[in-house]
C-alpha cells in the first residue's frame, strides 16, 4: 500500500504524516514555506503554516497531542523561500535540515536530493509535496505563490532521485486550487510529479 493524500491547504498533513508514521520517519517536505509557525510566531493565525511545527510537537497543546508524529532531525525542507520571523529562529533551535532556493541554485537539485537520502538513511520516508514550491509560471493555480520556485525539470529530478532510493512509502499533494488555475497546468503538473515519485521514467 502506498496512501497519496490529495487535499487543499498544508495542514493536512498533520493527520497524513501522523497517519503512516510507523516508529520514526523521515519527512520531506517540499515547499515554498516552511510551514513551522506557531500561534506565538505567526503572523496571520493560519493553520496551515502551522503543520511541520505540530508534528514536531510545536504549538498549541489540543494540536500537538493528537498529532505529534516526527523527530525535528528526521526533517528535510526542500524548495524554501518565504519564512517568518518567527520560523527562522524556530527551525534553528529545533536544527530542521533546510535547504532554501539559494541551496538548489548554489548546490543543484541532485546534489540536494542525494544529500537529503544520505542525512534521512535509514528511514522510511514521507514526502509532503506542496504545489507553490514550484515557480508560479509553472504552477499558477496556488493560493501563495512565491516567485523563484523550482523549475519544471527541478522538480521532476527531485522526484526521480527519491524514487530510486525506494525508501518514499507515503505522498501528499496540496495546494492546488482549481479555481486559480489556469487550463489545469497546476494540476497536471503535480500528476506528472506523483508518477515520478511513483517510479514513472523516460527509459
Amino acid at each position: 500500500m502506498f496512501p497519496i493524500l490529495l487535499g487543499g491547504d498544508h495542514s493536512l498533513s498533520m493527520g497524513s504524516v501522523s497517519g503512516v508514521a510507523r516508529g520514526r520517519t523521515g519527512v520531506i517536505w517540499v515547499d515554498a514555506h516552511a510551514d513551522f509557525n506557531t500561534p506565538e510566531t505567526s503572523p496571520s493565525g493560519n493553520i496551515h503554516g502551522m503543520p511541520l511545527a505540530v508534528l514536531c510537537g510545536l504549538g498549541h497543546p489540543r494540536l500537538t497531542e493528537a498529532f505529534r508524529a516526527v523527530n525535528p532531525e528526521d526533517v528535510v525542507l526542500i524548495g524554501v523561500r518565504s519564512l517568518d520571523p518567527g520560523e527562522k529562529r524556530l527551525l534553528k533551535e529545533m536544527g530542521v535540515r533546510v535547504y532554501a532556493m539559494h541551496e538548489v541554485d548554489r548546490l543543484g537539485i541532485a546534489r540536494i536530493a542525494e544529500e537529503a537520502l544520505a542525512y534521512l538513511e535509514g528511514l522510511p520516508l514521507h514526502v509532503s509535496l506542496d504545489a507553490d514550491v514550484l515557480d508560479p509560471t509553472l504552477a499558477p493555480g496556488v493560493g501563495t505563490p512565491v516567485p523563484g520556485g523550482l523549475t519544471y525539470r527541478e522538480a521532476h529530478l527531485l522526484m526521480e532521485v527519491l524514487a530510486q532510493s525506494g525508501r518514499v512509502r507515503s505522498l501528499d499533494l496540496v495546494e492546488v486550487n482549481p479555481i486559480l488555475d489556469e487550463k489545469n497546468r497546476t494540476a497536471e503538473m503535480m500528476v506528472g510529479l506523483a508518477l515520478s515519485l511513483l517510479g514513472k521514467r523516460i527509459l
